[in-house]
């Protein structure tokens, strides 16, 4: 059975997701020919770098690319508004996605192939880029997938009842992406360990985001308070293009240009895009958690520690779902609030944020001494054999 493994985005946060699988898949020796397919160079170079020089036998690694020109004349002309590349790829590749009997995909992108090209083979498998909260991961057209791997029961409850996805076609495998980093590291981020460290990790989803109405508010807060550092690691695609929309709810935003005073202080880190933006350096590595809507936070839970969330929006969030993490500290709609949230973020926390953190980590993520991508590789044998 041919099984594939894609990797199709602009940026490469989502190959820890699956690719562990993949590995764990090959390493279980079940007679399957295991394919992972990559769109552009730095997913493939992220790919190898994970496999490392000792790659099973049984996987091999594709290059998928537009074939067309006039879907690289598409691409070209429309690639600064919207991933047009990304979407357009599906068309000139059918034959490669019709060989495959399985086909593991991290995000809801690659659907087209069942809506807009009715393809019927392969089945979709899948195992998602995060475990946050917002609505979008519980849309309807997540019933479309023939098989979800979920990384825990509030994975699995919400696609059920939100998404109305049959019970059946769920497994709680939990999350692979933790077997890459498997404990938190002990390495400082900054060199002056007295200070508390900041991660402000906003999202780029402009209706939710913080950063497009108070986020250079935040990054003078910390120019003007050198008693803290800060880890300045947005969401991996807020710089990528000029302008930032949203599928789940029509919205634009310009995330604009940094001015270079930011990354000149001595108390702040910016990163808009490296490795450790992906690799849960900055999540196991700082103090206190500091952001809008990224999964991130969950990440950054593994370890529970002091959590501030931004309301830019005016979001009446109180019981709802698409915002249980807003739980796990204090929420703020200024930053002129950001002084007293990280002091009470600190002060609380022991007695009224550490036990709720704890209760939305173990909701969301379902782990065992197996790992979990071992865990999701029987899953797939099992559909494979089904």
């Amino acid at each position: 059975m041919r099984i594939g493994f894609l990797f199709n985005h602009d940026q490469i946060h989502q190959v820890a997701h699956s690719l562990p699988v993949a590995r764990a898949l090959a390493g279980m020796n079940a007679g399957h020919e295991i394919i992972v397919a990559t769109t552009r160079d730095r997913l493939a170079d992220e790919v190898n770098r994970q496999l490392g020089p000792d790659v099973p036998a049984s996987i091999s690694r594709v290059r998928l690319s537009l074939k067309s020109q006039w879907t690289r004349m598409a691409a070209r002309v429309l690639g600064g508004l919207f991933p047009a590349a990304k979407v357009l790829l599906y068309r000139d590749n059918l034959d490669f996605f019709q060989s495959l009997d399985l086909l593991v995909v991290t995000e809801r992108t690659s659907l087209i192939l069942k809506t807009r090209y009715g393809l019927t083979k392969p089945k979709m498998i899948l195992t998602d880029h995060g475990a946050g909260d917002r609505a979008i991961g519980f849309g309807g057209s997540t019933a479309l997938f023939d098989h979800i791997l979920a990384a825990g029961p509030k994975i699995r409850d919400r696609m059920i009842a939100e998404a109305g996805v049959a019970p059946e076609r769920i497994r709680i495998t939990g999350y692979p992406k933790f077997d890459t980093v498997p404990a938190p590291r002990d390495k400082p981020l900054f060199s002056n360990e007295d200070r508390p460290t900041v991660l402000y990790n906003p999202h780029v989803s402009p209706h939710l985001s913080s950063w497009y109405k108070q986020g250079r508010a935040v990054l003078d807060f910390f120019l003007a308070h050198p008693e803290y550092n800060l880890v300045f690691a947005p969401h991996i695609m807020m710089f990528q293009r000029p302008v930032a929309t949203t599928i789940d709810k029509l919205a634009i935003g310009f995330p604009g240009k940094l001015d270079p005073k930011y990354a000149a202080a001595a108390n702040i880190h910016v990163d808009l895009g490296s490795l450790a933006s992906t690799d849960m350096t900055y999540t196991n590595g700082a103090d206190i958690y500091l952001g809008d809507v990224s999964s991130q936070v969950y990440e950054f839970l593994r370890v529970a520690r002091p959590c501030v969330f931004l309301n830019t929006h005016g979001i009446a969030y109180q019981g709802d779902p698409n915002f249980a993490h807003w739980q796990a500290g204090p929420v703020i709609n200024s930053v002129a609030d950001l002084g007293k949230a990280l002091q009470d973020a600190h002060t609380k926390h022991a007695d009224t944020y550490r036990p709720i953190q704890q209760r939305l980590f173990d909701h969301t993520f379902d782990l065992t001494e197996e790992t979990s991508s071992t865990r999701a590789a029987r899953a797939i044998i099992e559909i494979a054999g089904g």
